[in-house]
């Protein structure tokens, strides 16, 4: 891949990626390190510790600060990324019902995020499992969505390339969702973290697998006056129909 043709918004979901998980590591290291919770790496309940669910780990001062700051930047750069993503694939898709539902799931996985981080477990219970079953709900739902969508629109003929990753991840967070459920409703506490951890990076990897796409895609933001420009604009709308067919989309 040639660094250079690259367009910068690519660094965009990498970016999501890797700041999401280094914080996300950061509050379950500060919450083993304040004996808040027990490591990921014991085969057993050692003590009256908390089990290292991800909530857990950023229920209480100071984990909880960096919780919540750091799903509040994931949750702002996976809408910008749901957007642009849209803006992406709008020209190109022969289903738009289908890409406005990926829109619309990843939005609502924004918003879940915004509830995980704000709303801690012990404090409004009942509106953070809301937010843990909107960013696990729609979040897989919209993983499955850019999937199809990666294969249909085959974007530079890297479909395959891009779509099997995808969908192999895609399978394993279902799968994982599924398992956590099942793991929680029978109580196993060592396991369904180590679980859970598993499912949220795989969805973080998800989300950095988008700069396959972005690297081709250049986005501007035009602001024109209301009638003073107004031919100007007609003439941007016609120019940016006629080039939807290459890899540069312009708003």
């Amino acid at each position: 891949m040639d660094t250079m043709k690259c367009s910068v918004w690519m660094f965009l979901p990498l970016v999501m990626c890797l700041f999401t998980t280094t914080g996300l590591w950061i509050v379950y290291f500060i919450a083993v390190e304040d004996n808040k919770i027990f490591p990921l790496n014991l085969d057993r309940r050692p003590d009256s510790r908390s089990p290292p669910y991800i909530s857990i780990a950023g229920d209480a001062p100071p984990a909880s600060c960096v919780f919540s700051q750091v799903m509040n930047m994931a949750a702002f750069l996976a809408l910008v990324i749901a957007v642009l993503r849209f803006i992406q694939l709008k020209p190109k898709t022969l289903n738009p019902w289908l890409s406005v539902s990926g829109l619309v799931a990843l939005c609502l996985t924004s918003f879940g995020m915004t509830l995980l981080g704000n709303f801690q477990l012990r404090s409004s219970e009942e509106i953070h499992n809301v937010g843990t079953s909107m960013t696990f709900g729609f979040g897989t739902l919209a993983c499955w969505i850019q999937s199809i969508l990666t294969f249909k629109i085959n974007i530079k003929n890297e479909g395959r390339k891009a779509g099997i990753p995808r969908v192999i991840i895609s399978a394993t967070i279902t799968l994982c969702v599924i398992l956590y459920f099942i793991l929680m409703s029978q109580k196993l506490d060592v396991h369904a973290p180590r679980v859970q951890w598993v499912l949220v990076m795989c969805f973080l990897i998800f989300f950095g697998t988008l700069a396959v796409e972005f690297r081709h895609c250049r986005f501007e933001i035009i602001c024109i006056e209301n009638q003073e420009h107004q031919e100007i604009f007609n003439s941007f709308s016609e120019n940016l129909s006629d080039m939807s067919e290459y890899q540069t989309d312009q708003v």
